[in-house]
Order: structure tokens, then C-alpha cells, then sequence
């Protein structure tokens, strides 16, 4: 019994900071994203009734510890659904840095949900796949469906799931990631949900979201750019305020982070399409659209502490191979 699946990390235009529910990942506001075409996850889980206990291999290295028992839990989910007791060994790999920023969990935990449920005989739907990966990775639940996905937050584990709203095709966004950390970050997301309520920020950040929702996912739908840039890069700026106002305060940005998202709010009020935007980690997502990415990708390149610079249109969905 093996599968294997493909998914993408995704870029979250309105944040996803801060659960309701920490332990089913219900969040505190619902989020919108796009799927990265470009960068892949690929996992294949096999279940074997030899095996004494689950196995992870992340990019050929064994991993034990709280990251296997995040696997293990969604595992544990899945036989539970399959009516199965076998032990699985997940073997994933990634074509992008892990745990710096891209989303990596994401990509990640929609993967093993997909494979996992696949190798052990089950045919979810596209929702229940997206509720199953929100359990390991509250962002996974949007790597699910293809494009431009909107997860709604929900009251439960039943109705807390994504959905995409526009096909990959929509819009031709470009996502130009610049990287100024490859890194594997300090604090990770699981840390900083718990702590966003400590900020006297997220209060105000939950109560404006469906605001913001709706302008931005009015703003896709339109292929309005200068609306969709400035509501971005608002809420990406209120979710690390809220960050840096958390006990303990958590602080992402690099030098070089601030140096691009300087030259980016430059390059727009000069007239050229361009906004940013951060998940958390030092690395900048700089949107823009197809006819302009050639020359910004350039201008990135050219500002110091970039290191590299990685390229990502609209995905799509997760998917067996």
C-alpha cells in the first residue's frame, strides 16, 4: 500500500496568524493565497505491517522528535479513517528550502494528507483532503485546491476549509522570492500561533480581516493590481506588528528584508507593479505581473543581502503522481 503526491507551498496574501483551536488548527480569521507552481513537495507514504513504528525521511535524513510525531498524528487520522493499524514510512522531498519562510509545512503536510490517504485506500474529496491537512499545517489546508485558494476559517473541524477561487490561469501574478535566508528559522509557526494572543495588536488585526479578505479577493477577481498591492502589503506589515508585539516578540526581518520591501514600495510609486509581502521568516515575496518580472527579478538581484532569487507563477492543486 504506497502512494505518492506533488503539492505546492503557497503564498498567503491575507495572513493566517493565531488559532482558535490549536490542536484541530481552527485560525482566528480566514486567508487568502496562491499556490507556487515550480516549487514542489513530493511524498510517498507506504504503510507496512512490518514496520514497529512510523518512519520520516525528509531530503534523504531520517527525522525523529516532534517532527515525526506531527506525522505520525496525521497518519494516526488516516488509519483511524481506513480502519488500518499498519506503521508508514513517509519519504519526502523538497526543491526549496525548508522551514525558512516558503511555506514549507504547507506543501508539506498537503502532500503526506494526499499520499497518505491514497496509499491507504481512501478516495477523500477535495475538502475533506483540505480539512486532513489542516491538522498538520494550518497553511496545508490551502495547498490542497489549485490557484488562488480562500480558506474559511470556520467554527470546526468540519467547516474550516480551503477552496480556490480563481484557476492558476486567472491572473498572471508572478511571485519573485527574494532570499536573504536559507536558514531553517529560530521560532516556526506552531510557536508563534500560540503566542499571537499576547500581542494587544491581534485583536484589532482578527476584527479588520474580513475587511481585508474581501478587498483582496475582490481585488484578484478584478486582476486589479494596485488595489491587491496595497492590501497585501497592509496586512503583511499587521501580522509582523503583531509578531514583534508577542511575548516572547518574534523578529524576522533581516536588513536585507527592510532593503526590499524599501526599493519595492519605491519601485511601485515610480509606476512599476510591484508589492511584497512575508509569511514568517526573512524571506520576501515580491508579486508583479508576467510583462514586468524579467526586469524587476534584475533589480532584486542587484540589492545587497539578496542571495538568490527564486521564480513561482500560480500553481495548481496537489495531486497523485
Amino acid at each position: 500500500m504506497n502512494a505518492t503526491a506533488v503539492s505546492h507551498p503557497n503564498i498567503a496574501f491575507i495572513k493566517y496568524w493565531g488559532n482558535r483551536d490549536n490542536t484541530l488548527r481552527i485560525p482566528m480569521n480566514g486567508s487568502l493565497s496562491m499556490n507556487l507552481d515550480g516549487l514542489t513537495t513530493r511524498t510517498t507514504v507506504s504503510f507496512q505491517p512490518s514496520l514497529p513504528f512510523d518512519e520520516l525521511i525528509i531530503n534523504g535524513h531520517e527525522v525523529m522528535g516532534a517532527g515525526l510525531k506531527r506525522v505520525s498524528e496525521i497518519l494516526d487520522l488516516i488509519r483511524e479513517k481506513a480502519n488500518i493499524d499498519a506503521r508508514a514510512e513517509a519519504v519526502t522531498e523538497n526543491n526549496f528550502p525548508s522551514g525558512a519562510g516558503i511555506a514549507s509545512s504547507a506543501s508539506a503536510f498537503a502532500a503526506l494528507a494526499l499520499a497518505g490517504s491514497a496509499a491507504a485506500g481512501l478516495n477523500l474529496s477535495e475538502r475533506e483532503l483540505s480539512r486532513l491537512a489542516r491538522r498538520g499545517s494550518g497553511s496545508a489546508s490551502r495547498s490542497i485546491p489549485e490557484g488562488f485558494v480562500e480558506w474559511q476559517a470556520g467554527t470546526n473541524d468540519e467547516d474550516s476549509f480551503a477552496f480556490s477561487i480563481a484557476p492558476p490561469n486567472h491572473w498572471d501574478l508572478v511571485d519573485l522570492i527574494a532570499i536573504v535566508s536559507a536558514a531553517h528559522k529560530k521560532t516556526g509557526s506552531t510557536e508563534g500561533h500560540a503566542i499571537a494572543p499576547t500581542s494587544p495588536l491581534q485583536t484589532a488585526r482578527v476584527a479588520d480581516a474580513p475587511r481585508r479578505l474581501e478587498k483582496c479577493r475582490q481585488a484578484i477577481l478584478d486582476k486589479d493590481f494596485n488595489a491587491f498591492a496595497s492590501i497585501v502589503e497592509l496586512d503583511s506589515d499587521m501580522m509582523h506588528a503583531v509578531m514583534m508585539t508577542s511575548t516572547p516578540a518574534l523578529q524576522y526581518w533581516k536588513p536585507a528584508s527592510l532593503a526590499v520591501m524599501e526599493a519595492v514600495r519605491m519601485w511601485r510609486a515610480n509606476g512599476l507593479p510591484a508589492c511584497y509581502t512575508m509569511d514568517a521568516g526573512a524571506n520576501v515575496h515580491v508579486l508583479t505581473l508576467e510583462s514586468e518580472a524579467q526586469g524587476i527579478e534584475k533589480k532584486l538581484r542587484g540589492i545587497d543581502g539578496v542571495t538568490n532569487i527564486l521564480v513561482a507563477r500560480p500553481g495548481g492543486m496537489a495531486k497523485i503522481v
